[in-house]
């Protein structure tokens, strides 16, 4: 169809803009085999896996796709059943929206959530579409701190390990809520980051993987599946989930960027997804499954630098955005909304935070540091017991009395 100028509810659009995110669109929207249509407006398509986006990257141009990773983390348990009355996600069959009407993407394809024109338009630019903004500012800060010195507005409650360790891989089992979001353009994420490189120069490599409701990249308030990357500290590298070229996915079940159902609801039913990420120690490429170790894709080790060796640091955690819209702290919750004090089934809770160490081991992490710039706003308190393993409990309600 022919596009014309159109007015958005905020500005009017030029047809030379449309034109060109068009052209971006026809590039990451690869032809479809099959499009789901997903109760919640999302459109599904299952794309040949040799036509998704990753493999339009200049440094992917001969790349073979590995079907699965060498070798699993050792010590990796099957799935066993629960009784300790929470719901793994994916138990109940249907946890991802677009699976409600049965419909599933053939084999030999990939779901890939398909952008739309309104959803660019939401973004600051069409360059900063499908990116997160660098999380921090060169403040002078620790060696040993994370990077989540508060530029940009961006808030933490996360637990870290310590510096400067050899790690090749992070997983963790996270609470799944709906937290509310102040202004379209602030978020709320909850994630694993596993980084290499340097916090406060242009090359830090990061590799995240989590939940987020992120009404400007989604246009809605769901928790949604995502994945990111960047091998340049969120400068011209990286993107989330399948928006630009880099990780490769391979399951034909599960779509990045799609929304997760059940969610957990106040002093009620619990539900929570285990994300495990781990660098193949025969290819290098850094492995994603989900759930019951079900294999999600890989982000392949010629996209990065540092991390195409090894990872130094691994967080886990919550980060919102404050634009502070109205001169006042955000009122957007992170994790439930609930401070870490509240506990099981009122504040959101990572568990079992395990770390992949040299000779591909899983093994729980011990020596946790935590950190929450404004622990009136948002914060963060860890335990450890034999059934969770290292935990923590994280989150708030952003703007109260204490946190103007």
């Amino acid at each position: 169809m022919g596009i014309v100028g159109r007015k958005t509810k905020t500005r009017q659009v030029s047809t030379l803009r449309l034109e060109r995110i068009q052209r971006h669109l026809d590039k990451i929207n690869k032809p479809p085999v099959l499009t789901i249509q997903s109760p919640d407006g999302d459109l599904i398509d299952c794309v040949h896996k040799r036509k998704q986006p990753a493999l339009d990257h200049p440094l992917l141009k001969n790349h073979k796709i590995q079907k699965v990773p060498t070798e699993m983390p050792k010590g990796m348990k099957l799935n066993v059943q629960r009784d300790d009355g929470i719901k793994g996600v994916m138990s109940g069959g249907a946890w991802q929206m677009w699976h409600q009407n049965g419909t599933r993407c053939p084999k030999g394809t990939v779901p890939i959530r398909r952008s739309r024109v309104h959803d660019v338009l939401r973004a600051k630019s069409l360059y900063d579409f499908g990116k997160k903004q660098r999380r921090f500012s060169s403040l002078s800060r620790r060696s040993d701190a994370p990077d989540v010195v508060s530029g940009n507005g961006h808030e933490h409650a996360i637990a870290y390990t310590g510096s400067s360790e050899e790690v090749y891989g992070a997983k963790a089992t996270i609470n799944v809520w709906d937290p509310s979001i102040q202004v379209v353009n602030e978020f709320s994420l909850s994630q694993i980051w596993i980084l290499s490189g340097s916090f406060d120069g242009s090359d830090l490599n990061s590799i995240e993987a989590g939940w987020q409701v992120s009404p400007e990249l989604y246009g809605d308030s769901r928790p949604r599946l995502f994945t990111y990357w960047t091998s340049d500290s969120y400068q011209a590298t990286g993107c989330y989930n399948l928006l630009c070229a880099g990780f490769i996915q391979t399951n034909s079940r599960i779509a990045i960027g799609a929304a997760i159902s059940p969610i957990s609801s106040y002093d009620s039913n619990q539900y929570d997804i285990t994300i495990l990420i781990w660098k193949d120690p025969k290819v290098g490429n850094w492995w994603m499954s989900f759930g019951d170790n079900t294999l999600v894709g890989y982000w392949p080790a010629e996209i990065f630098t540092h991390l195409a060796d090894k990872a130094t640091m691994v967080e886990w955690g919550g980060e919102v955005v404050n634009t502070r819209a109205n001169g006042q702290h955000t009122s957007t919750q992170m994790g439930s909304g609930h401070f870490a004090d509240d506990g099981f089934g009122k504040a959101s809770y990572f568990r079992n935070l395990e770390v992949v160490d040299t000779d591909n081991s899983l093994s729980s992490v011990n020596n946790i540091l935590t950190l929450a710039e404004n622990t009136n706003c948002y914060d963060i308190k860890s335990s450890y017991n034999n059934k969770w393993g290292t935990y923590f409990y994280y989150g708030g309600p952003g703007n109260n009395p204490q946190c103007p």
